[in-house]
């Protein structure tokens, strides 16, 4: 094929078909089947269809549907179908297919999908509980071997240099600010500095050092970063330096630190959707803190607040007061920039905590410079 006829047929892809899209190019075997799959979810223009203006192809019939999600993992990349999956779900209104249990073998599990499953809970039958539960474990096994070593190992250092010695033993020095120390001990005869002043970190032992509380918005925007707090929650929980908390809230609050060592049954412990009463959240999370200066508070939101906005800002005023470490999480997902509440993400900036969205990837080192006390890696772009 040469390059004019490969340039027709993808447009011809991309146009879909209809009788103006110019390109007179007619396509055969696996691009005729690819073009029927992306025309029964996306034959009828950018507007969601229901009911008997759906576009043509899959209906309501979970048969069709089912051979429909065949073919797309036949003739796609996983990340393609994951895209498709979500604007079916979307677009077409296929949720309540979902229950059933067939249809959720036949889909391609992500974070995305588990997020609609969770909103689905409470209407779920039983006898298709079980398989979602399966596939909501495949999606945080998959995050936690992406994330667990590397947040652990990231964790493990920041508890270790939070707990500076002045009488280090030889391998506990901390040589960088050893030597930054003692530079104007520097003998240029010699070349070298004579170190008067050794500067180290003790090792964490099993002790407790610090405290960490995760307060998660679980309204419906806020899935994806439920799911990853989730995770993260039941690795930190695994640390025995660090003492872990999980709190969930929309107008009430939940505490599902009980529920740790199994992420999967925390995520079925929350319930996504509903209002929101951060300060409330706060609140709740203020009555647990112990050792406010050992604590960080991690709040996981989009400011969207329906409950008491001046004393949610003194919470969080009266926290950072007390030696808290306070940050503020616009999300916790890959999904890009969040819609917020630009309005709170300013008052909490003018109190010294800036609220940014963050990668699951950023996540541990956001953390390690929280329980150290130095300066949050804030991302250029919110």
């Amino acid at each position: 094929m040469d390059l004019a006829q490969e340039r027709l047929r993808r447009w011809r892809m991309v146009l879909g078909g209809d009788s103006a899209d110019g390109t007179g190019c007619a396509l055969s075997g696996r691009d005729a089947a690819m073009d029927g799959a992306l025309s029964a979810l996306y034959g009828k223009g950018d507007k969601a269809q229901s009911g008997r203006d759906r576009s043509a192809g899959l209906g309501a019939s979970a048969p069709s549907v089912a051979r429909w999600l065949g073919d797309i993992r036949t003739y796609f990349p996983s990340s393609v179908v994951q895209v498709m999956q979500r604007d079916a779900i979307d677009r077409l209104g296929l949720s309540t297919l979902l229950l059933e249990p067939e249809m959720l073998e036949a889909v391609e599990a992500d974070v995305h999908l588990v997020g609609t499953l969770l909103s689905l809970n409470r209407a779920m039958p039983e006898t298709t509980k079980e398989t979602a539960r399966a596939v909501v474990r495949k999606v945080v096994e998959d995050i936690e071997k992406r994330l667990a070593t590397r947040t652990r190992a990231t964790l493990t250092g920041a508890l270790d240099r939070s707990a500076r010695i002045n009488r280090p033993r030889h391998h506990d020095i901390d040589w960088n600010r050893t030597i930054a120390a003692n530079l104007k001990h520097y003998l240029p005869e010699y070349r070298t500095i004579v170190p008067e002043r050794l500067i180290g970190y003790g090792r964490a032992s099993r002790s407790v050092k610090k405290e960490v509380v995760l307060c998660i918005d679980q309204s419906g925007s806020m899935a994806a970063s439920v799911v990853y707090a989730s995770v993260f929650g039941a690795v930190l929980a695994s640390m025995r330096s660090i003492s872990t908390r999980l709190v969930v809230f929309d107008t009430s609050v939940v505490d599902l630190t009980d529920q740790l060592d199994d992420p999967v049954d925390v995520l079925f412990g929350t319930q996504l959707g509903g209002g929101t009463d951060i300060n409330r959240a706060l609140a709740y999370c203020q009555s647990q803190i112990t050792r406010p200066a050992e604590t960080v508070v991690v709040l996981i939101s989009d400011l969207y607040e329906g409950g008491i906005r001046n004393e949610m800002l003194k919470r969080v005023a009266a926290m950072k007061a007390s030696g808290v470490q306070f940050v503020a999480l616009l999300a916790l997902s890959d999904e890009g920039a969040p819609a917020y509440d630009r309005d709170h993400a300013a008052a909490l900036a003018a109190l010294g905590a800036p609220a940014f969205a963050c990668t699951p990837d950023l996540f541990p080192e956001v953390m390690a410079a929280a329980i150290e006390k130095r300066p949050i890696p804030v991302p250029d772009a919110v």
